[in-house]
C-alpha cells in the first residue's frame, strides 16, 4: 500500500507530519494521529476542512505566493489530490488557487498543506464581521 508523508502547517507556526495511506483522507489520518482539525459535512459540501496547498515534492501549486518565480516548479493541484468524491464546496478558482478538502482528498505525493479555520475564511465570506 502506497503512503504519502503530509505536513500540516497551522497559522500559528504549529507543524505536524502524518502518514496517509492511498485509501484513506488526510483528515481521517490527521485524527488516527491526534491532530485536531475543523470539519463540518464529511463529504466534501460544506468546506470547513478546506486547506491550501503550499507545496507537493518540490513544486508549487499554481497562484501560489512563489509559483512563477523560478524556486520551484509548478504542478497541477489536482494531480496532487485524489477525491472521493466531486468536492462540491470548491469552485474552480478555488481549486486553481491550491484549495483541498481535506475530507474526502487523498495525497498522491508528499506535500506541505496550510490547514486551520483562516483556510476556510479566506474561500467565504464572513457576514457578521
Amino acid at each position: 500500500m502506497t503512503s504519502h508523508d503530509v505536513t500540516l502547517e497551522w497559522p500559528d507556526g504549529r507543524t505536524r507530519t502524518v502518514e496517509v495511506d492511498e485509501n484513506e483522507t488526510i483528515l481521517e489520518a490527521a485524527e488516527c494521529d491526534g491532530s485536531v482539525l475543523p470539519y463540518g459535512c464529511r463529504t466534501g459540501a460544506c468546506g470547513t476542512c478546506s486547506g491550501r496547498l503550499l507545496e507537493v515534492e518540490g513544486t508549487r501549486p499554481p497562484n501560489s505566493e512563489r509559483a512563477g518565480d523560478g524556486d520551484a516548479d509548478v504542478c497541477a493541484v489536482d494531480d496532487a489530490v485524489a477525491y472521493r468524491r466531486l468536492p462540491r464546496a470548491l469552485k474552480d478558482r478555488h481549486r486553481a488557487a491550491g484549495y483541498v478538502l481535506l475530507c474526502i482528498a487523498s495525497p498522491r505525493a508528499d506535500c506541505r498543506i496550510e490547514v486551520g479555520s483562516s483556510v476556510h475564511s479566506e474561500l467565504v465570506d464572513n457576514p457578521w464581521k
